[in-house]
């Protein structure tokens, strides 16, 4: 991410935004009664009873106030003829579920595809009456119409488990599901983090973090005791401020591994943002031949990293560069010349990997739904012998499209090359307006994801959505998201240019942390799964 004096002004839709999500998780709907035994899912693309049927063969519709008809097949399917959904033109509350008995205890996954045009009160698949814990899927707002698969876990211990999909609906909400499947395995998300680069300089000059209840506290404690287990921290050569060089880095990452984390460095090798508008060189390497390049690659990331591991907190990830589409290094490490930027490429893996042989290498680009950019961009990474271990992604759906995009890509590009793929920068904010008077980055209604208000409850469910997809990613290949800069508030001297400390933040506004210091909801699905 390089954050800029100017506003961003890439909109996506002319679509107005929803209404407040409102609450993400309400209590269950009544319990009803168990109408279906079977091992497998019955009817589960729908496709048994043809429209207009309130109960499809196989399940039971239940609403306490008799709105049973706003479940109903009709005309349209993911994978065949029809859907199921569920819709009123008055508000309702409707669950359409099956009862599956004669399962073998231990860990299932249902995986459905769905749609929803948002502003339910709450729209979720849930897996219940199994024994454990009942585990909820939310529906992601899906206004381009395209349809997302979501997945849920749970662990079975009572040889049955109830299948649900419920809606706590306003007049007019819908959602469609269909083409479902529950199989052994389990899902989750290995990598909950959190970006906290710009940290030890807020600090530094008076900056303060509070849990959600008021009390001040160490901001990375707060963030671990939400749920986050990953510390992300830029690494830049020579930087102007003197901070986010090795010796602040070191300071950081001793912080984040005494709450238990783990570490992931991301070298920009720049002294200033890098990005894929700007991949300046550190002044000191300046002049110098692609060779020497190489070796000074080399030498700042083996120093680095050294140095963590001497004294105890050796990185657990590490990119060897920041949002590369374009390659870094300019213009000798540019992607108009791959031989030179393999080169580059692979003497910095090989430092890492000379440090530590355990830590795992991600390469990470931005505009984390361009397929295209991506089959493009590792297709010449394979063809010049580079050598890594997770693909990660920055998305941002104000500017990156739809979730649908990024489900897309992370599908292909994890298949495609057979790895592990990962969020490495995401973020919403909770609201337009600026604390410090700098303009923020995301600061008109329009510029927003359609479904998503500029609110707690938009910030929200955006994380909680993207980590849904993340998770869904097949064959267990999707590790994570990573929250980008949420400690980064309005504090004065900690803006955006490191050479300008009258610069402002156009970030506070998508920070975790609210104006008043305090946590924000969003954090809490850190601890989702």
């Amino acid at each position: 991410m390089h954050v800029t004096p100017t506003r961003s002004r890439i909109r996506l839709r002319a679509a107005a935004v929803a209404a407040a999500l409102g609450a993400l998780l309400l209590a269950p709907l009544p319990a009803a009664p168990r109408a279906e035994a079977a091992s497998t899912v019955t009817n589960a693309g729908f496709e048994s009873d043809a429209a207009g049927t309130a109960t499809p063969a196989g399940w039971s519709t239940y609403s306490a106030a008799g709105q049973n008809a706003a479940s109903f097949t009709e005309a349209g399917g993911h994978g065949g003829s029809y859907r199921l959904s569920h819709w009123s033109a008055s508000a309702y509350k409707v669950e359409t579920y099956q009862y599956l008995s004669g399962l073998t205890n231990g860990t299932y996954t249902l995986s459905a595809w769905v749609r929803s045009g948002g502003g339910q009160n709450s729209a979720y698949l849930a897996l219940r009456n199994c024994g454990s814990a009942e585990q909820r899927t939310d529906l992601p707002v899906t206004s381009d119409g395209a349809w997302i698969r979501l997945v849920t876990s749970v662990n079975v211990t009572s040889g049955a488990c109830t299948i649900s999909i419920n809606s706590d609906a306003k007049a007019g909400n819908w959602l469609n599901v269909d083409d479902l499947t529950f199989t052994s395995g389990s899902t989750g998300l290995a990598v909950k983090g959190v970006d906290l680069s710009a940290l030890k300089k807020s600090e530094d000059l008076g900056g303060t973090y509070r849990t959600s209840a008021g009390a001040t506290g160490d901001p990375v404690a707060i963030l671990k005791g939400a749920g986050a287990n990953y510390g992300r921290l830029k690494v830049w050569v020579n930087p102007a401020d003197g901070y986010n060089d090795k010796a602040r880095v070191l300071a950081t990452a001793q912080r984040i591994k005494a709450q238990g984390m783990k570490l992931l460095v991301d070298f920009h090798y720049s002294d200033i943002w890098a990005d894929p508008g700007a991949q300046s060189k550190p002044a000191a390497w300046t002049g110098h031949s692609y060779s020497q390049l190489t070796t000074d690659v080399y030498n700042h990331t083996y120093d680095v990293l050294n140095a963590l591991k001497a004294q105890g907190t050796t990185a657990d990830m590490v990119q060897i560069g920041n949002e590369i589409n374009t390659g870094m290094l300019w213009p000798e490490g540019s992607t108009s010349n791959w031989s030179q930027l393999g080169g580059l490429l692979r003497s910095g893996i090989s430092a890492a990997k000379a440090v530590s042989s355990g830590t795992q290498i991600a390469l990470h680009l931005a505009n984390g739904g361009d397929n295209a950019l991506y089959r493009n961009w590792f297709d010449n990474a394979a063809a010049q012998g580079v050598s890594y271990d997770v693909i990660a992604l920055s998305f941002y759906g104000y500017w990156h499209g739809a979730l649908s995009a990024l489900q897309t890509n992370l599908d292909d590009i994890s298949a495609r090359y057979g790895k592990k793929v990962m969020v490495a920068e995401t973020a919403y904010p909770f609201r337009l307006d600026s604390e410090d008077g700098h303009e923020n980055i995301i600061d008109l209604s329009s510029e927003l994801v359609s479904g998503y208000p500029a609110s707690s409850a938009g910030q929200s469910a955006w994380l909680r959505d993207i980590m849904n997809v993340v998770e869904a990613v097949p064959n267990g290949r999707g590790l994570g998201v990573v929250y980008w800069e949420p400690a980064w508030t309005a504090v004065t001297g900690n803006g955006w240019d490191p050479t300008d400390s009258s610069s402002g933040n156009g970030w506070e506004n998508q920070a975790l942390f609210d104006y008043d210091s305090k946590l924000l909801p969003a954090a809490s699905w850190f601890s989702h799964r």
